[in-house]
């Protein structure tokens, strides 16, 4: 939309493709995150772990960035028209970056953990690493981060006029471009790539690691959990690289182009497509957590299994829900 002062831009596809699948993220992930939530909050459990503390601000994060949707899905469905007002603007901004750099980083945190956990189960720094205290204290450092990080935001989105039109400008009005651009790339440097790195070094060393027992395992069953282990940090690594790192291949590669040359028209259409496109893939991230989370552990996927048996009353007797664990069924009200 803030292309619209330079060249005229093909907008069109937005009013489709954006809206539609920020509401269908908003709705699965608003479910998959809430249930998350559920699992490891509402019920009463006796402790927490180092992986739980972690899982659980990652789908608050998640939660926090489906909850700032609707009002780009408002705005997306009316042709980039923002009747929201300049403070609404800036809220939604902050938190769409916040939540998603925050995303990022809490899955560096577990990849961290699991790589300590996996790599070097005895060492005795690496074990005071994988407390909870340090879970704690990472986790709000996150948090601390990831404000500090992208709180120029609320200085660079505002509301603006575009062919009679007030629109809120995702990164900046067109004027200050040379300005955001050195932020730009703070943004992708720091809050991407950094990140980046670490998953993709911590994963590749854990299956580097997996793969060699696994090959060195004599009995059937240690290899079989070593294969799912190594089939889940496989998975874990494709969803991040795949939904985060074309996005900010994207997003940087417009910004080059938006501020080296802005006046040719048909690579700024091409550029900022391709941009536009990638976004909704980004925001499905936010789903793929929770469902990752249930999936590689099978006491989690109990407690999933026992929530649904509870939420349809499947009963076996009047007021008795039979969820089975392990091997052996237990019963509760």
């Amino acid at each position: 939309m803030e292309d619209f002062h330079i060249c005229p831009v093909n907008s069109y596809y937005k009013r489709f493709l954006l809206p539609v699948s920020y509401s269908l993220v908003f709705v699965l992930g608003l479910a998959l995150n809430g249930t998350l939530l559920w699992c490891t909050c509402c019920r009463r459990t006796r402790s927490w772990s180092s992986t739980s503390i972690y899982m659980t601000n990652l789908a608050v994060a998640d939660l926090l960035y489906v909850l700032s949707l609707p009002p780009l899905i408002i705005s997306n469905a009316r042709g980039d028209l923002w009747p929201f007002g300049d403070v609404l603007c800036k809220s939604v901004r902050f938190f769409f970056l916040l939540n998603l750099h925050c995303s990022m980083m809490f899955l560096a945190c577990v990849s961290v953990h699991r790589f300590l956990g996996v790599c070097f189960p005895v060492v005795a720094a690496a074990v005071r690493l994988r407390t909870r205290r340090s879970a704690l204290l990472a986790s709000g450092t996150v948090w601390f981060l990831a404000a500090a990080e992208i709180s120029p935001t609320l200085l660079f989105a505002h509301t603006g006029e575009i062919n009679n039109m007030t629109v809120c400008f995702e990164m900046t009005n067109p004027r200050n471009f040379g300005v955001y651009f050195p932020y730009g790339l703070f943004l992708a440097i720091v809050g991407f790539l950094v990140p980046f790195i670490i998953v993709v070094t911590c994963y590749c060393s854990m299956m580097k690691v997996l793969s060699s027992r696994t090959a060195g395992s004599i009995s059937n069953s240690p290899a079989l959990m070593r294969n799912r282990s190594l089939s889940t940090v496989l998975l874990v690594l494709l969803v991040f690289v795949l939904c985060f790192g074309p996005y900010h291949v994207a997003r940087t590669v417009y910004l080059f182009v938006r501020v080296d040359v802005p006046a040719d028209c048909q690579l700024l259409d091409v550029v900022m497509i391709s941009y536009k496109v990638w976004k909704p893939v980004v925001s499905f991230n936010c789903c793929a957590n929770p469902l990752l989370y249930f999936w590689g552990s099978h006491r989690r996927r109990q407690q999933l299994r026992a929530w649904l048996c509870w939420r349809k009353k499947r009963r076996v007797q009047p007021g008795v829900c039979v969820v089975e664990v392990g091997s052996r069924n237990r019963t509760g009200g």
